[in-house]
Formats: C-alpha cells, sequence, structure tokens
C-alpha cells in the first residue's frame, strides 16, 4: 500500500470558514452518525464488526475525526473502508493523513478516481457564479487532485456497497463526475453527498447559521446541471425518511418529501444559477 507521509496534497490547505454547527455530532437512524467540520458533514455507519466512514471533511480535520471515532466506536476503533461520495477537497480533505493512521480501502465511482489517483485536478472553482460571497471566495477553495494510490479501488458496478449490506450506492452526477449517494431501503435513509444540501451554500450568512432549505448542488463547484436536474429526481423518487447531506442539517418527514418536491418542480428557478461559466 502506498503511503503518502510528507507533502500531502491538501497539506496547509485549512479553509478558515465555519458554522455555528461545527463538532455537532448527531444519530440521524440506526447506527447512522452525521458529524460537521466546520461547514461540511461526513457520516458513519455502524456494521457488524466496525463502521465505514463515508467522505473525510475539511483539510486538517483528522484530528477531530479520531476523536469523534473513538467517542462513538471506543478506542482504537478504525473504519473497515472509506467511502467517498466524492472528491471536492471537503469531502476528501483528511484522507491522505487518516491513511497514514488507519490501512484501509477507500471505494469511490470509476469516473471519480482520476481525481483521487493524481491524474486530474477538478475544473477551478466558479467564483463568476450567481450567488452570495461564498460563491465569491471560491477561487480560494483547493481544486487539486489527491493522491490515494492503491488505497483507492473502484465500487462494485452491481450498486453493492462493501462492508455495508443494506445499503445501495446511486450514481448521481452533476456535481462531479463520480459523484454517488448511498440508500438504506429499509428505513429509507440517504446519505446524499452534495446532490442536494440542505443550506444554501452559496450564501456565508445561511452558511454560518445553518439555516435549513433544500437547495440545489453547490453552485460555484457544479459543472452540469442537466445532470445534477436528473440525480435531484432520482433521490426524490426513492421517497426518503430521512437525509444527511453534504452541507446542512439533517433533515427528515415532510419537511424533507416537500422540500423535494419544491427542488425537483422548481430546479431551474431554485438551483441553477443565471450566470456563470458552467451554467
Amino acid at each position: 500500500m502506498e503511503h503518502r507521509q510528507e507533502n500531502q496534497t491538501m497539506d496547509g490547505k485549512f479553509i478558515p470558514m465555519t458554522s455555528l454547527t461545527n463538532g455537532l455530532v448527531q444519530q440521524v437512524a440506526e447506527g447512522v452518525f452525521s458529524y460537521t467540520i466546520q461547514i461540511v458533514n461526513i457520516a458513519m455507519v455502524r456494521t457488524s464488526n466496525d463502521f465505514v466512514l463515508i467522505d473525510t471533511g475539511m483539510p486538517e480535520s483528522e484530528e477531530k475525526i479520531f476523536e469523534i471515532v473513538e467517542e462513538i466506536f471506543g478506542e482504537n476503533a478504525k473504519p473497515e473502508a472509506i467511502i467517498l461520495t466524492h472528491g471536492h477537497f471537503d469531502h476528501v480533505g483528511s484522507i491522505e493523513k487518516l491513511l497514514t493512521q488507519w490501512d484501509v480501502p477507500v471505494y469511490a465511482h470509476p469516473l471519480e478516481i482520476p481525481y483521487l489517483t493524481g491524474q486530474k485536478n477538478y475544473p477551478d472553482p466558479d467564483g463568476t457564479v450567481e450567488g452570495g460571497l461564498v460563491a465569491k471566495i471560491s477561487p480560494m477553495f483547493p481544486n487539486e487532485g489527491v493522491h490515494l494510490g492503491n488505497h483507492v479501488k473502484p465500487l462494485p458496478d452491481n450498486g453493492e456497497l462493501p462492508h455495508l449490506s443494506e445499503w445501495k450506492w446511486i450514481h448521481t452526477p452533476g456535481h462531479s463526475d463520480g459523484h454517488i449517494s448511498l440508500f438504506r431501503e429499509k428505513d429509507r435513509t440517504l446519505i446524499a453527498g452534495d446532490a442536494f444540501i440542505t443550506v444554501k451554500q452559496d450564501s456565508l450568512a445561511k452558511v454560518l447559521v445553518q439555516e435549513r432549505e433544500v437547495n440545489g448542488p453547490p453552485r460555484y463547484l457544479t459543472t452540469d446541471w442537466q445532470l445534477a436536474k436528473k440525480s435531484v429526481e432520482k433521490l426524490a423518487a426513492l421517497h426518503p425518511r430521512v437525509a444527511v447531506t453534504g452541507h446542512g442539517l439533517p433533515m427528515e418527514g415532510e419537511e424533507l418529501e416537500q422540500g423535494l418536491t419544491k427542488l425537483v418542480n422548481e430546479f431551474d428557478t431554485i438551483a441553477v444559477p443565471d450566470y456563470g461559466k458552467f451554467v
């Protein structure tokens, strides 16, 4: 296994942004925990042996993750695997440093793997896109791919998830080529990544207080709005009971159902920006 112990891609890339829910851990469903790191959420799903980690948060957040894992799962606990919804900086920010302590496999959609093995960088965030202050400062966000070497493996093409027998992965592109969401049918629990979110992520004021509203993916990093719309339609058709999204507070029940229905019906107005280089 390859370890990059020095010069990690996200070294020194700490982004000084936070929200009032920073450090909040919530159990949102049976064995499913959401943890907020600054302005992004990761998820942890308990298994019969240990747990699986979904996404790894902002750069330089590995110590927070080690601490919350010990708090929830016990001393010396480590995941059986890491599953990535996609590879943007705020979802893989600490992964290289986590892997220096946890020698575990990482799974992602095949279309996302070039960004996880140093072969490709993401497009520059669009600071010209319609939106608030976060959108305007987004060009400062890292867009480099990370270098996970032999750790990263493609997800099975049958929709199954390693170590999570009750779950399926769903290809939900638009925000990125290989973006995925995770769904557990038995209780309709959804881990949506950034396919849709529950805060208006381009607005600094709304991010700070985590004002809850169902919204499309973050505008400054979404490159294909037609695919993004189809992905939201696909997830809404599942009628999730509870959703953990990449940004914003978890949402459930009627609020989630109504919010997703509104987003599907008014996607071009709610989600798609009036202008920007990816529109």
